[in-house]
């Protein structure tokens, strides 16, 4: 992986809406560490700096150290609340990992070569169905992306689910359909010009002045 995080934590006991109106008046957002062999525990963080780690997309899909007073445990992101209308994190929910345990995570695709692709440079548009995907593995095996390479691609040409080219150690989870649609090459729609149809057929069953 090219970068490690580290977020710093502290345990908290209060808990309720109001606990957590009170405590992100201070600049700090709830949130619960869970998994593992230990207890849930309350914790809260700075939310400007958790705002600042969630700028990068490898945040998202990287294993990372959470220090909670002088306690450090591997984690991962697994769900954010945000406000529905402004740039504020609500709430956040982290998941102690093991080494030898199975990890389900959702990791963002990564799209390469779009622009030399073959079925582009003969006029055609690349569409992504899907911009991430559900992996399972170990946690030293987590990928922070998947790459999904479009040059070969010609118009007309589907990738599905079932052809991505996974990592070493790496297998998608279970999916409804494997044949889902991952990326597709289509040709471009050409609009027709303002009256290009029109005029058709003019003249026919017109009657000349005399």
């Amino acid at each position: 992986m090219s970068e490690t995080y580290e977020v710093i934590a502290e345990a908290r006991s209060d808990t309720g809406k109001g606990a957590s109106r009170r405590l992100r008046r201070t600049g700090m957002l709830p949130g619960i560490v869970y998994g593992g062999n230990a207890e849930p525990q309350m914790i809260a963080l700075a939310h400007n700096a958790l705002l600042r780690h969630l700028q990068n997309q490898a945040f998202y899909s990287t294993i990372l150290t959470l220090k909670v007073g002088e306690m450090k445990s591997q984690v991962v992101l697994k769900d954010l609340q945000r406000h529905p209308a402004k740039p504020f994190v609500l709430h956040a929910d982290f998941l102690r990992v093991s080494a030898g345990e199975v990890l389900r995570m959702s990791v963002p695709l990564n799209f390469l070569n779009e622009e030399v692709s073959k079925g582009v440079k003969a006029g055609g548009i690349i569409s992504h169905n899907l911009n991430e995907v559900e992996v399972a593995c170990l946690p030293k095996n987590l990928p922070e992306f998947i790459s999904v390479d479009t040059a070969e691609m010609e118009i007309g040409d589907i990738l599905h689910l079932s052809e991505l080219v996974m990592p070493e150690g790496v297998e998608l989870a279970h999916a409804p359909d494997p044949d889902v649609p991952v990326v597709i090459v289509h040709t471009a729609h050409v609009e027709k010009e303002e009256g290009e149809d029109e005029g058709e057929g003019e003249g026919e069953g017109e009657v000349e002045p005399a």
